[in-house]
Formats: structure tokens, sequence, C-alpha cells
């Protein structure tokens, strides 16, 4: 954990370990994003719920990500189809709607104002693609009633000063928040329901207590007759399945020194900004564009902050040459959980137990609906969350599972870079 998330974390006061047993009707294991979305879902359901935390509320990849909240998964709508049909990837897609619309109703109804919720979503090719853009415009507008818009270079360049991009996809209901405000905010609101969360609070075994299950910690023991976990890319060796079914991924993010009128001369939008390569970009403006934020560069391995920094500054700077004298102020990584299809991992590893994990590169709508639909099922509401049956626990592969995930990050830029010389 770098200086930067000690420091915000500290700005909150810790909660207790768990101390002693609590009987409960549902124990959440994580307190990231899909934690306490699943928590909150239960608490306005009428449920007792406690959230078992081994950090701090938000530690891991939910308080560091980029805080983009749109619509979609990091697997294509093809590659959904061709698993489990064009109906039912709509319907998933339908979800990832519903999914950042949680977002924004949660931040609004809870009054989650250090979220600081930006309005807009700006995805750029380095290539020539404005008639996919229209032809991804037009299906969103027919089959979802979800507007875009699409910019043409010139309209680009005026907001992205750079020579590297063409055309972009811009989603006006899209938005990008401050992600571990927003977390503490979900937080918050699960305590004044009546849930109980604990920080600090490893799990370090799960069995049956006759008809229920018994989660024990260093400090005590939480009885619930339904379990979650929502562990993500520091999933331990609790739960053998789930342990072998993700790939821990490291992404990188950087933050630089204040410089506003530098920034000017290279980004003239406070739109979130994400490329449209297979193996791109994610940025976007922030303490009232005197900062920029820039994200990138998974990796099965990662790297000291002062090498992430040079990596991303370097990347940054291959795009706006004119910010080569804009320094970086602090670099950081955390782990994201991917499965090898691409996809969520949301589903019942048997009677009582759940898992709504694996989230890495879909961005934040994910973690909202992924939460709601587990809350559903154990609350008796719905059975949505089947949906995402097809994609389940599937094997990561062990270390040539890793070792495959980097290689194929690498041919993807290696793609990039040859499709972008096509383009140059």
């Amino acid at each position: 954990m770098e200086t930067y998330y000690r420091t915000r974390l500290g700005e909150a006061p810790a909660r207790a370990p768990l101390a002693g047993e609590l009987e409960v009707e549902v124990c959440v294991i994580g307190g990231g994003l899909a934690g306490l979305t699943t928590a909150l879902e239960l608490g306005r359901a009428g449920r007792r719920v406690a959230v078992l935390e081994a950090q701090r509320v938000a530690w891991g990849a939910s308080g560091r990500n980029g805080g983009f909240v749109s619509p979609g998964y990091s697997a294509s709508h093809a590659t959904i189809a061709r698993t489990v049909g064009e109906d039912q990837a709509k319907a998933l897609h339908r979800l990832s709607i519903e999914g950042a619309r949680a977002v924004a109703d949660n931040i609004a109804t809870l009054g989650i104002t250090g979220a600081q919720p930006v309005n807009g979503h700006l995805a750029v090719a380095r290539y020539e693609a404005g008639a996919a853009m229209q032809a991804q415009r037009d299906w969103l507008g027919r089959e979802f009633d979800y507007p875009t818009e699409v910019w043409d270079r010139e309209r680009v360049r005026s907001v992205l000063v750079s020579e590297r991009y063409h055309q972009g996809l811009y989603q006006p209901q899209a938005f990008h928040i401050d992600p571990l405000a927003y977390s503490r905010g979900l937080a918050a609101e699960i305590e004044r329901l009546g849930g109980r969360l604990f920080e600090g609070a490893a799990v370090t075994g799960i069995g049956k207590a006759g008809a229920d299950w018994r989660a024990t910690t260093a400090g005590g023991a939480v009885r619930a007759k339904d379990v979650v976990f929502t562990t993500g890319g520091y999933t331990a060796r609790l739960q053998a399945r789930m342990f072998a079914s993700f790939l821990p991924i490291a992404t990188y993010v950087m933050l630089t020194r204040p410089d506003p009128e530098l920034i000017a001369t290279a980004v003239r939008t406070t739109a979130a900004i994400g490329d449209r390569r297979r193996a791109g970009d994610y940025y976007r403006v922030v303490d009232g564009g005197r900062r920029i934020l820039w994200g990138g560069k998974i990796t099965t391995r990662t790297s000291p902050p002062d090498r992430l920094a040079g990596l991303l500054h370097a990347t940054m700077t291959s795009t706006f040459p004119q910010l080569a004298g804009l320094k970086v102020d602090i670099a950081w990584t955390g782990l994201m959980a991917y499965a090898r299809h691409l996809m969520p991992q949301v589903g019942a590893l048997g009677e009582g137990l759940w898992f709504c994990t694996a989230f890495g590169g879909h961005g934040l709508n994910t973690t909202a609906i992924g939460g709601r639909v587990i809350a559903e099922a154990i609350a008796g509401q719905s059975d949505r969350y089947r949906l995402f049956a097809p994609f389940g626990l599937a094997w990561n592969g062990g270390p040539a599972g890793r070792a495959a995930v980097q290689a194929t990050y690498w041919s993807l830029q290696a793609q990039d870079w040859w499709r972008e010389r096509g383009a140059a």
C-alpha cells in the first residue's frame, strides 16, 4: 500500500476488528465495492448483515481505481453473445446500464458529496474508426435507448490536443467519481441501516455450524445463514475454487503535480477518457483541472512506485508531448481480479454460500449490479444472478495462466502498435 493511500485511508477512523461471537442473517467477506453494495442492498431489504474486511474498507482496488462508471464489460458484446446467445447478452448489457445508474442513484440519494461525480466519458480511437463508432452509436440507441455521440477528429482534437487521436464515442450518461469517497459513503449507510462493519478482521476459516455457516477471525466468529465472498484480487486460499478461478492482475495509476496551465495545453475536457486500444490507457483531470490521473499498463506482476511513475509518464507524453514537463506526484498499484473469460463471477457455491467477484477491467457498474443481484437472490426477490451462470469459476490455469495473460497483453500492445502505425 503506497503512502498516498495510507494517508487517505487514515482520514477516516478505523473500525474495530471482530471481537467475540456475532449472529446475523448474512456475512459478507470483503469490504470493497462489491461487498459494500451487497451489504447495502441487503440492509435495504431489512436483513441483518456483517461485513468482515481484512484491512480497511476499500483498501484494495475498490479505493484505488480510476473511478470510471459506464456500462459494459471487459469482454466484448460479440464475445458474450457467442457464449450465451444474443438475447441473454443484451440482458447482461442492460444489467450493466442498471449498475451504472445504481452508482449515480446512491451518490444522489445518500448525499455522497465527496464522490464528486463528473459527467461524460469519451472513448477515443488512434486509427480511423468513424464507421464503427456510428454503428455502435446506432445499436446502443436502438437496443438500449442509451444515447451516445460520435465526435469527428476536429472535435476530439479540440479537447484532446494530440495528433494521435481520430474519432471518439462520447457517453453523456457515463461519469467518473472518487471511488474511495463513494465506498465510505456506502459503508456509512450500511451502518445507519444497522449493519456491522469490521476492519482488520481477516477470515481464517469457514465451515458449517448446524444449518448455518460460521466464519472465524482471530478475534471471534460470525454465524449466518448466508455467506458472500466478495474478496477480489486479494482473495486468499480460504475458498479453494475461488482462489483457483481468478487471475490477480496489477494495474498502475499515477497522479501528476498541480499545473493547470500546462495541462490545459493538452486536455480541455472534464470527461473521463479511455482509448479504444486492446491494451489501452485511461485518464481524467482531477482537482478542478489542476492535475491528471492517468492509469493503464496491466501486468501479472507489480513494480515499485518509482518505476511506475516513469512508465506512466512516458505513456502520457507519447500521447501529449507538450506535457513532458508535467511532473508526477505519486504513483501506485493495486490488484484486480480477472477471470479468464473476462466476465464478472457472480453466483452460488452451494446452499447459502455465494460469490461476487472478478470485477477487474469492467468499471464500477459491475460491482453495483453484481452486489444487487446477489442481494436479491438472498432476499428471495429475484434470480437475476443466474444470467452470469455461464461465466462461472473457471480454472485460472495456475502459473501458466498468469504467464499466458501477460503474453496476451504484450501481444495486444503489439497489435495496437501496428494498427496505429498503419493509421499514421
